[in-house]
């Protein structure tokens, strides 16, 4: 699989349940190949394995994933904690068997470039900041998307 990466998580780690006194961890990220496609990838192991593996790309770079695992993804479980993707599979990452290598998008493909500023979501499913404000109240306690941009940074 070859696409652009457009968001990360940073690298946690978790009590290992099978080896108790030892931690497994963990980060994900997205990668996109076309303006409609994107999927979760996730990855597992060591922290040596994990942090190594994270700190060798960022959002924006290109990656090609050898060899993941293909999974089913639990929609409401996952969906919480990744962006909410089209595909019904998730990408695992294995230290044994899998191999992330990075590229420049302008040696892969320069179309990639492109994906990395299209949103994820439907058009039509975001609120604008005037809309949250005269609608507050019915509007508590309800997920929202928002699409804004940053004027300034001070």
């Amino acid at each position: 699989v070859i696409g652009v990466v457009i968001g990360k998580t940073d690298v946690r780690g978790f009590p290992d349940r099978k080896n108790i006194g030892s931690e497994r961890y963990t980060f994900s990220f997205t990668i996109r190949d076309s303006p409609t496609y994107f999927i979760n990838v996730n990855s597992w192991g060591r922290e040596e394995y994990v942090r190594s593996l994270s700190e060798s790309f960022r959002v924006g770079d290109c990656v090609t994933i050898e060899n993941p695992l293909v999974q089913s993804k639990e929609a409401e479980r996952e969906e919480k904690f990744n962006p909410v993707t089209p595909s019904c599979y998730k990408l695992l990452l294995s230290e044994n068997h899998s191999v992330v290598k990075t590229s420049s998008c302008y040696e892969t493909d320069t179309r990639l470039l492109s994906l990395l500023h299209l949103p994820v979501k439907d058009p039509q499913d975001y609120y604008s900041l005037g809309d949250i404000v005269a609608n507050g109240q019915s509007l508590d306690g309800r997920i929202l998307n928002v699409l804004a941009a940053v004027m300034s940074v001070s």
